[in-house]
């Protein structure tokens, strides 16, 4: 199943004396980049979303992961003052007034903005209960989520492919044009050697030879037989049910060096306006193959 890098899902549910709401969101990426927002009391939970979005298969692409937990009915989670630190806090605090001249407005509201100064206890169970809390909702934004990639994947193969028949099409005109190019230029390369030498003898079989050597050094059969292999090839990757986006960008490369090839040997003028159009569909899909993951 072909996936765009690019989706989003959302769920909101109410479960366990909490209000979660999970909003995934993602953008093209060569690797997989995710980040986790989550309440600080819950950061605990931050890399089992990670792995938990991993294990669904998610390879590629910038996702940004955003946990909205309200607690509506307090269970397990106990707020302890690092008394040390407060105090270290608190008389830094105190040399700032005094050694800059400022009011000295220490109030607790103020002390209490720096939320370094507390510290969130929950107990395993408790952090086990949050995480069967929090797993239902996402895996509901998850599982829209990747709906919303394959939707949309489902449009890029679809246009990927026709672009590729559009490209074998232009590639098979090629052959004909090919060896009456070969013909052509055998043709004239003897012509002007004959040209040069005038009355002079010449070995008839070397001369044969010459021009056929050369004739063979623009002939692009085995372009064209590797290019009917890469086509093959990918249509295989896109019928995998992996992640496909990498190989397909490798395949792409080959794809463009044996036309590059075509265009370089060819000497007929209907071949490389051919060659043209062929990178033209290329490059049309390269851009496609960017957004697949």
């Amino acid at each position: 199943m072909i996936r765009s890098m690019t989706g989003y899902g959302r769920a909101k549910r109410e479960i366990g004396g909490r209000n979660i709401l999970v909003e995934i969101k993602s953008v093209n990426n060569r690797y997989l980049d995710c980040s986790v927002k989550v309440p600080k009391i819950f950061g605990f939970l931050e890399d089992k979303i990670k792995s938990y979005l991993s294990s669904k298969g998610i390879s590629r692409g910038k996702l940004e992961v955003y946990v909205a937990i309200d607690v509506l009915e307090e269970i397990g989670i106990s707020v302890e003052l690092d008394t040390a630190y407060a105090a270290s806090y608190i008389a830094a605090l105190r040399r700032l007034s005094e050694e800059f001249g400022l009011e000295n407005d220490i109030t607790t509201m103020a002390v209490a903005a720096n939320r370094d100064i507390f510290s969130v206890k929950k107990a395993d169970e408790d952090m086990d209960r949050e995480w069967n809390n929090l797993l239902p909702v996402l895996e509901e934004a998850t599982d829209a989520f990747i709906a919303s990639r394959e939707r949309e994947g489902a449009n890029m193969k679809a246009d990927v492919e026709a672009k590729k028949r559009r490209v074998m099409e232009l590639a098979a005109q090629i052959a004909p044009l090919s060896a009456a190019d070969v013909k052509n230029q055998y043709a004239k390369i003897e012509a002007r050697i004959k040209q040069l030498i005038g009355d002079v003898a010449v070995d008839e079989a070397r001369l044969i030879t010459e021009c056929a050597i050369f004739a063979d050094k623009i002939a692009i059969d085995e372009e064209l037989v590797r290019l009917a292999s890469h086509f093959e090839a990918f249509d295989g990757i896109l019928a995998s049910d992996e992640p496909v986006g990498r190989k397909l960008d490798f395949l792409l490369q080959e794809i463009n060096r044996e036309t590059n090839t075509i265009g370089s040997k060819a000497c007929d003028v209907a071949i490389a306006k051919i060659v043209v159009e062929i990178k033209s569909e290329l490059e049309k899909i390269r851009e496609q193959i960017q957004n697949i993951e």
